[in-house]
């Protein structure tokens, strides 16, 4: 659950809202609780589909779908308004993750687990069923894994026997990895067939961590649906020929629930499996690592070589983006043979250069604040000499001692769990939103926290500092004004009727705009701004990603595919850097030798990938040459920093573990372990890393802490 945002209610219909459990494309869920204290799950819709009585028919059959389903795998409504100017509706509140955040958190489920969850979803589907219903879009994100069973949630597009179904123009509904191929082909004659076949989807991604049809795109995960046999490498081989004949794709060979129950019944109720059997695949997928500690049987599935058809049509790329995790690491001239102790040797005995009287420290960044402030999510910290200013829980901004960790002074309430925009000329610059109507950038005396000044931006748009003060977007988002350091205005620039943001690539002023009201939609236009003008210097692919500048000139990543994909874990394949000439706005495509995946920074003229597996990749700005790739099985990694002095690349993670790499190989020189309880929000929350003077800071949740370069002694 996260704190309640700006704009949010209060209440709903009677029931004190205490914060979000998520959001979607149709609303948002809140935990609420009732005046007797019973706690609830509230969804409310989104105001612009509240308009369209489509949507609000649809909501209607909604209420009524789930009021007609009861059992003990099923979250039953206790309350409902779908004429209330934005429709809502209450359910009793189920504790829990739900099934997609178990696997990414934990990984694929034991056997014992398995039969558990299909056993309690195939009794869900037999009471969803029985009250005349076929849910549609049975898919990891509506199980929540409870102690006593899974439970089945949001029938929003759930189809009744005995009700005319709407007609949806142009829209898929459901979602496609778990969808059956007759609701792709037809969706308004679904049969209960078709939740047994997503069923089976179901549990082979809660078996293997990915499904039986995951492709590169929505379009691809359709077609192989309909058309290309399961991927079920790695299915145990007691539940193999189950999930085989639950997705079968006519519907009238899959089984019934009854004999379903009976099949998931017979498999075995401990996790010890038989031996393995051999792969019919030469190079095994990637998949998480399962939570059972018994070895888990493979079989030999039913994927024929997975999808050659499709191979030719793209997904050899993405094959090839998969192939560079593998191995330990990777150079463009030979294999790595650096090994930790090389790199230790080849670095140079140098003493640290750490603040005065520094030792390792640790500290909270909390502080207790009444009520329930608004959180940006963005927690950290950023340097400049030697001061360190953080964001943290409770709280805008601390000074901390970077010697000891001491808080020096506090600043602000809300927001709170947010990185300052930075420090320059004495001054550090943080955030306030006083109400959900203002939203200001506050100027911070670096050494007292007493407010030096203050002015209103915009509500979505971050300013930045560049080279000659503060750049910022207007409360209406009409302008752009350049503040200096004692808040007097330096000049403005207008803006365009679209969604404009400011940037300061290389130091200088631009604007990177788009058509519409959403970033990622349209082509990017680079603007150059200027005291009364704005001026395009170039023009940037759709989903091009801005990455800094390299000798004065704005660098950006080119996408391979600029496509939508709503898939859980998805990462954007990148093929080429894209440098621009401010002069004469000439855009230089500089192709990358494959596609690559993961989180880009450009720092000092190299840029380094970091995937979510914790696979690390340096690819030269210039050229766009391999410099080297690491495997480090470290996930969930932050963005890099760069020691030119130790020739090292430092990472945290967000539990605390700490990771440096060589500079010039990608060895590994050391790592740490994690944190001993780095607070309850390090899970949800991205960590950070940086450098005051050689010593090393990083934040893990709502913790902050400092280590020595020269790694754990």
């Amino acid at each position: 659950m996260t704190p309640l945002s700006s704009g949010d209610p209060e209440s709903i219909g009677g029931y004190a809202l205490l914060g979000r459990l998520g959001a979607g494309g149709m609303g948002v869920v809140y935990l609420g609780v009732s005046a007797s204290g019973r706690q609830v799950a509230v969804k409310l819709v989104h105001g612009s589909y509240a308009e369209e009585e489509e949507f609000r028919t649809r909501f209607r059959q909604e209420i009524a779908a789930a009021r007609r389903v009861s059992g003990a795998f099923t979250a039953p409504v206790v309350d409902a308004d779908p004429d209330a100017d934005r429709p809502w509706m209450a359910t009793l509140y189920v504790p829990g993750l739900n099934l997609a955040d178990v696997v990414k958190k934990d990984g694929p489920l034991s056997q014992r687990e398995l039969r558990a969850l299909g056993l309690g979803l195939t009794e869900a589907l037999r009471d969803i069923h029985r009250a005349g219903l076929v849910h549609r879009d049975l898919k990891p994100a509506n199980v929540l894994m409870t102690d006593d069973g899974p439970r089945v949630i949001d029938f929003g597009i759930s189809r009744a026997a005995d009700n005319q179904s709407l007609t949806v123009t142009g829209r898929v509904i459901g979602t496609p990895p778990f969808m059956s191929p007759e609701q792709l082909a037809s969706p308004r004659d679904v049969t209960p067939a078709s939740d047994v076949f997503s069923l089976g989807s179901l549990m082979v991604f809660a078996a293997v961590g990915t499904g039986p049809f995951d492709a590169d795109s929505p379009y691809m995960t359709g077609y192989q649906v309909m058309h290309e046999a399961p991927d079920l490498e790695g299915v145990p081989e007691a539940l193999l020929r189950i999930v085989e004949r639950c997705l079968d794709k006519d519907p009238t060979a899959r089984p019934e629930l009854a004999d379903l129950h009976r099949m998931l019944q017979a498999l075995p109720e401990s996790d010890a499996t038989a031996p393995l059997k051999a792969r019919e695949f030469a190079t095994p997928r990637p998949r998480p690592t399962p939570r059972s500690a018994a070895t888990t049987s493979v079989g030999t599935g039913t994927g024929r070589g997975r999808r050659s058809r499709m191979l030719l049509t793209g997904l050899a790329a993405a094959l090839a983006v998969m192939g560079l995790s593998i191995g330990a690491g990777v150079f463009v001239a030979g294999q790595d043979t650096t090994t930790a102790a090389d790199a230790s040797a080849t670095t140079t005995t140098r003493a640290a250069s750490l603040p005065n009287g520094w030792k390792p420290w640790r500290t909270a960044l909390q502080d207790d604040v009444k009520g329930v402030p608004l959180d940006y999510q963005r927690p950290g910290c950023v340097a400049n000499g030697n001061a360190l200013f953080c964001g943290g829980t409770g709280f805008t901004v601390a000074r901390i001692d970077p010697a000891s960790g001491r808080t020096l002074w506090r600043a602000g309430t809300r927001p709170q769990g947010v990185q300052p925009i930075g420090v320059r000329d004495g001054l550090v610059y943080a955030y306030e939103d006083p109400d959900d109507t203002i939203r200001r950038v506050v100027a911070l005396d670096a050494g007292t926290g007493q407010r030096r000044w203050q002015r209103d931006i915009d509500k979505a748009a971050d300013p930045v500092l560049y080279n000659g003060g503060l750049l910022t977007l207007s409360p209406d988002s009409s302008s752009f004004i350049a503040y200096g350091p004692s808040g007097k205005e330096l000049w403005q620039a207008p803006s365009l009727d679209q969604y404009c943001a400011p940037s300061a690539l290389g130091g200088v002023p631009h604007a990177l705009c788009e058509a519409g009201t959403e970033p990622g939609q349209t082509l990017v236009d680079l603007m150059r701004l200027e005291p009364g003008s704005m001026t395009e210097t170039a023009t940037l692919p759709r989903k091009a990603e801005a990455l800094g500048a390299v000798r004065g000139r704005p660098l950006f990543l080119a996408p391979q595919t600029a496509k939508d994909v709503y898939e859980s874990g998805y990462e954007r394949p990148y093929n080429a850097l894209l440098r621009v000439d401010p002069e004469t706005g000439q855009v230089r495509r500089i192709p990358l030798a494959r596609p690559l995946t993961g989180a880009a920074t450009l720092v000092d003229g190299v840029v380094y990938f970091v995937r979510a597996d914790g696979s690390v990749t340096a690819v030269s700005a210039d050229s766009g040459r391999q410099l080297w790739q690491k495997a480090t099985d470290m996930e969930s990694l932050s963005a890099p920093v760069v020691s030119a002095t130790y020739k090292r690349v430092y990472f945290s993670n967000r539990f605390g573990r700490l990771l440096a790499l060589d500079s010039r190989t990608g060895a590994e020189a050391w790592r740490t372990p994690a944190l001993d309880d780095p607070g309850d929000i390090a899970q949800d929350t991205p960590p950070r890393v940086l450098l005051v003077k050689d010593a090393i800071v990083a934040t893990a949740g709502d913790t902050a802490f400092s280590r020595s370069p020269d790694g754990p002694n």
